[in-house]
């Protein structure tokens, strides 16, 4: 699996991405700083976390008009699978590759801590290698993570079964505590409808070795090498 990372002034877990991948697939990613307009051929574009141009304006409202995006964007639409971790959720929203917003957080604070988390769907490449409704655990740390759409977009999101990860408690249950961020039916991670773009708040990088305290978000990316070497 050949992976490229897309870097913007404000990354700061494009190395985080660049180690977890290289674990995964043996090989480095290509890092692509953010003013290029074209990319190498690659079967996996990733968009990191961060705070892209400082979080101003609106987070990843800037960076969805970086030179790269376009072609982001691009090869997104012709079926290259595209992993947007945080602020990278956030650019992919406001590139309208995935719908919704991220809004700031219900308590109007930022949050780091280690979240539980319900796996909604397995049938994606991101997905594969976990289990229906399997509780995981993965680092988040946002100030922007709340996710709203309106009433239409969530139905059409759980019918078309496009919510990939739901924040919970350690039994996989809900409630006002299960949900770091006050985010509409606990999403923490949705699917595009071709199902080749995912966005999540949570960081599955930050838990892909057993040194950095859990491998939980190892299986994304070996689920990806697996499904795209098949």
């Amino acid at each position: 699996m050949r992976a490229a990372v897309i870097v913007f002034p404000g990354s700061n877990c494009d190395r985080d991405i660049q180690v977890a991948l290289r674990r995964a697939a043996g090989a480095p990613p290509v890092m692509v700083w953010h003013k290029e307009t074209s990319l190498p051929a690659v079967d996996l574009i990733v968009l990191p976390g961060g705070f892209s141009y400082g979080d101003y304006l609106r987070c990843g409202a800037m960076a969805a008009h970086s030179p790269v995006v376009a072609e982001v964007a691009a090869r997104a639409r012709k079926g290259v699978p595209v992993l947007g971790i945080c602020n990278g959720f956030q650019v992919l929203t406001e590139t309208g590759l995935l719908p919704g917003v991220l809004m700031r957080n219900a308590q109007l604070r930022f949050v780091c801590r280690t979240q539980h988390l319900s796996v909604e769907t397995t049938q994606s490449l991101f997905t594969g290698l976990y289990r229906p409704g399997e509780v995981i655990a993965m680092p988040i740390a946002h100030m922007d993570g709340s996710y709203f759409a309106d009433d239409d977009t969530l139905r059409s999101l759980r019918d078309e079964d496009r919510i990939a990860f739901r924040y919970c408690d350690a039994r996989g249950e809900g409630g006002a505590d299960a949900n770091p961020n006050g985010s509409r039916d606990r999403i923490a991670g949705i699917l595009n409808g071709r199902r080749n773009v995912l966005g999540l708040m949570p960081h599955p990088e930050r838990h892909a070795d057993a040194l950095l305290g859990g491998v939980d978000g190892a299986a994304l990316f070996e689920g990806l090498v697996r499904a795209l070497a098949a």
